[in-house]
């Protein structure tokens, strides 16, 4: 088998870091798994074997990688990872959609995915330039949740736009023109929520694209953290929507 090297965004492969991503992976996209690493100090974990027998009926290598786990997670507590193959899928148009709008730390990227996933957004656009949505931080910070959706990387914003042309477009801004409460009251199916960079947020562009929304907050905090934002938004506008 070829030497596993430090991830980086040019390779073709990624690693799922610890148990419970890597059954997410194992069970929603187990065609993409290449080999299961473990450490020493794992064997036994009821977790990790559970991890190991999966893999066994798929007819996955295992290897101890001990070196390649702390490597790639940064400390020592990670005792199983699956290397798996990038995906990239297709979004489909009658649902609900989420854009992601250069997102530029992996941890916020992927608990925002997390938030989707568990809110009933199965169809999520990333828009570069932003964080690599397969970096490891990003998929262990979803906890495996970004292979559970279809998710797609866009150049920019006009490409994803150039393919979803009929769709309702509600950005969420700090000088969003409508609360959040009556963006949802007067929402449009069907709808695509659009968010943006922590430190800048969306373009003033933006609010000329679609129904701009602002999340009340207190004058106690200058902004809320993307992922919380998200969170609030998708878990607001999906409440009377059927989870799919």
């Amino acid at each position: 088998m070829p030497k596993l090297e430090a991830y980086h965004k040019k390779l073709d492969y990624s690693y799922a870091l610890g148990v419970f991503p890597a059954l997410n992976l194992l069970e929603s996209r187990p065609q993409c798994a290449r080999r299961l690493l473990l450490s020493p100090q794992g064997l036994g974990n009821e977790g990790v074997e559970r991890l190991r027998e999966r893999c066994r009926a798929l007819g996955i290598r295992e290897e101890m990688a001990e070196r390649v786990l702390m490597r790639e997670a940064h400390k020592q507590n990670v005792f199983a990872a699956l290397v798996f193959e990038k995906f990239q899928d297709q979004l489909r148009d009658e649902g609900p959609h989420v854009v992601l709008c250069q997102i530029s730390d992996g941890g916020n990227l992927g608990t925002a995915l997390r938030a989707c996933l568990g809110f009933g957004v199965k169809d999520v656009a990333v828009i570069k330039p932003a964080v690599d949505a397969f970096e490891p931080k990003v998929i262990r910070a979803s906890m495996g949740a970004a292979f559970r959706l279809r998710l797609h990387v866009y150049e920019h914003f006009d490409e994803y736009r150039a393919q979803f042309p009929a769709r309702n477009l509600y950005p969420f801004m700090l000088d969003g023109a409508v609360e959040l409460e009556q963006a949802v009251a007067q929402k449009k199916q069907p709808f695509t929520l659009i968010f943006g960079n922590e430190a800048s947020g969306l373009p003033p562009e933006f609010a000329r694209m679609g129904q701009s929304v602002l999340i009340p907050q207190t004058n106690e905090v200058d902004s809320l953290n993307l992922s919380v934002s998200v969170g609030i938004g998708v878990y607001s506008f999906m409440r009377e929507v059927p989870k799919r």
